[in-house]
């Protein structure tokens, strides 16, 4: 695909990029339970003194907003609730028109131009184009510096078309797989050509990015990785080691929970005294019940739904094993979490894992969709304490070692001034 020249006004941003200011924050929904790792990266970067406004599409529904975040979610720009005002939202356009018609018609052109196929597509490439054009106006009368996108499908054609509007320059952190899976449709080319940089999370993602972009425009993808803070987690010494196995995701078709009930129902012919915890909720949760209590497992699973931070780190300390069982992934953070947590970790070796899960090392690394192997990994690490307590032990040291959010914030904070 060949890449939209640069308008005269995206000059602007060579000066935008020195000058010191606010640092806006995009997301689709922000705060939201399943992205604790974004309100951890925007925290350690304003302990280094970056100030950071929050931004999102749309609002979370009350259940998917922890309950600590209440304050961080009434301080959030919400686009579409502005957006509501058809004041607000035709005197965002129409004085970017007045003021700015060829930066306006330059995003017009933009947002044509990037459009996916179809009627439908364009259709919504005017509204992510309609609300990019609220969200400018807001990050203009804030004096915003620079704009950052966490994910590139959606949200992150709002971040290119607003960073275009307002004149400031945008950058983009991508985490994957899912959109690598509709590159095309999501334009990631043309996302990296416009972005100061992108972040990547991971080796892997970076590899993926460099295969959808202009080899010119590779220098553009740092990587930068997710963190946690290493110190919340095993806190508490570990208790004697029991057959407990835990697994902490979303209950939808990605997490591969249906392959670990087939693992954990052979498994528990040999070990009839291990349990397994299934933390989250989601659409399959109904069918994933309905299999355990199929499989005789009703009274050894147990299904908590969706938990805070502090009840998700009370079970990794309660629990003995981690379980990811996904058929696709990036580098996720619940693996993070309990390595910090001492824990072996079984996963799958899909995407970024391997770059944080050692095989054989820090945890095991299996197969996805292979009940079989999945279940004899189990099964050692059950029957041999010993190997559970020095995978734990190295795991917490990789964590610490490449993955403290405070150490990643800084390489983010170094990318938003411009010194690397």
């Amino acid at each position: 695909m060949t890449h939209l020249p640069a308008r005269e006004d995206d000059m602007d941003h060579a000066t935008a990029d020195r000058t010191p200011g606010p640092v806006a924050y995009l997301t689709g929904q922000y705060p939201k339970v399943s992205h604790t790792f974004i309100q951890r990266e925007i925290a350690a970067l304003r302990d280094l003194g970056v100030t950071v406004l929050t931004c999102q599409v749309r609002r979370a529904a009350p259940q998917d907003i922890p309950a600590d975040q209440a304050e961080e979610a009434a301080a959030t720009f919400t686009i579409l609730e502005a957006a509501k005002n058809p004041a607000r939202l035709i005197g965002a356009h129409l004085g970017l028109m007045l003021r700015h018609p060829s930066r306006w018609f330059g995003a017009l052109r933009l947002a044509v131009a990037t459009r996916p196929p179809g009627a439908k597509a364009a259709l919504w490439q005017l509204f992510y184009l309609a609300e990019a054009g609220v969200l400018a106006e807001h990050l203009t009368r804030n004096r915003v510096a620079h704009l950052h996108n966490h994910f590139a499908d959606a949200s992150g054609t709002v971040a290119m078309l607003a960073g275009h509007l307002a004149a400031i320059p945008y950058s983009l952190t991508e985490h994957g797989p899912n959109i690598f899976f509709d590159a095309p449709r999501w334009r990631l080319d043309e996302k990296i050509a416009r972005a100061r940089f992108v972040a990547c999370i991971s080796h892997f993602c970076r590899s993926q990015l460099m295969l959808f972009s202009d080899r010119k425009h590779w220098n553009r993808l740092h990587i930068v990785r997710c963190g946690i803070l290493p110190e919340r987690y095993g806190t508490a010494p570990r208790r004697r080691h029991g057959q407990r196995v835990l697994f902490i995701g979303r209950l939808d078709a990605v997490k591969g929970v249906p392959v670990l009930l087939e693992a954990f129902a052979a498994l528990r012919k040999g070990a009839p005294e291990a349990r397994l915890s299934l933390v989250g909720d989601g659409p399959h949760r109904a069918a994933l019940e309905a299999q355990a209590a199929a499989a005789g497992l009703a009274d050894t699973v147990r299904f908590t739904g969706y938990l805070t931070q502090e009840a998700v780190t009370a079970e990794l300390a309660a629990h003995d094993i981690l379980v990811l069982p996904s058929f696709a992934e990036g580098v996720p953070v619940v693996l993070m979490e309990a390595m910090a947590s001492r824990l072996p970790v079984i996963a799958t070796r899909v995407g970024g894992v391997a770059e944080l899960v050692e095989d054989g090392v820090s945890g095991f690394l299996v197969p996805p969709g292979d009940p079989a192997t999945l279940a004899e990994r189990l099964g050692r690490l059950l029957d041999d304490p010993e190997l559970c307590r020095r995978m734990g032990a190295a795991g917490r040291t990789a964590v610490e070692d490449r993955h403290d959010v405070r150490r990643e914030a800084a390489r983010l904070a170094a990318l938003f001034s411009g010194a690397t």
